[in-house]
């Protein structure tokens, strides 16, 4: 599942920020790191943790001190991995979603991608479609505003 968590990131942070100035590239990347690193490792791992997403905010906000514009495209990153904790409902699973504190072991967290087993179509439908309509809203078929996203990460809804 690729689409629905690129679409809901983005368009929650569109709704909660409204910022035009955003870069949205490390938030979308940031919103799928933890399942491609799940499949890649075979089941849920500590990315799927809110230490992990805490740590990293932590990090990055310790590392960018005097360097507003910078820590200002890197807090999309985890602002990206703790929106797919909250779209991924990685709150189900108490002990990976509180990982270390729960312990240390992942015994039996396989991907919650499988785990949603067919409940995966319909959200990725849904994601398709959240998709194609944050390509319409901020007219992304025009090549300049396209060219523009690609090199600064801004995405600007024609909404309100």
């Amino acid at each position: 599942m690729l689409a629905w968590f690129v679409a809901t990131a983005v368009l929650a942070t569109w709704y909660v920020f409204r910022d035009p100035t955003f870069d949205y590239r490390l938030l979308i990347v940031g919103s799928l790191i933890p399942s491609v690193v799940d499949l890649i490792a075979g089941g849920a791992r500590m990315l799927h943790s809110v230490v992990f997403s805490v740590v990293l905010l932590g990090v990055i906000m310790v590392a960018t001190t005097g360097r507003r514009p910078l820590r200002r495209t890197l807090l999309g990153l985890p602002l990206g991995t703790l929106l797919h904790l909250v779209f991924s409902a990685a709150w189900v699973d108490t002990e990976l979603f509180w990982w270390p504190v729960s312990g240390l072991r992942f015994d039996d967290s396989s991907s919650l991608f499988v785990d949603r087993g067919l409940l995966n179509v319909p959200l990725e439908v849904i994601g398709l479609i959240l998709l194609w309509w944050i390509y319409r809203a901020a007219d992304l078929a025009d090549p300049a505003i396209r060219s523009d996203f690609a090199s600064t990460g801004r995405l600007t809804l024609g909404v309100n």
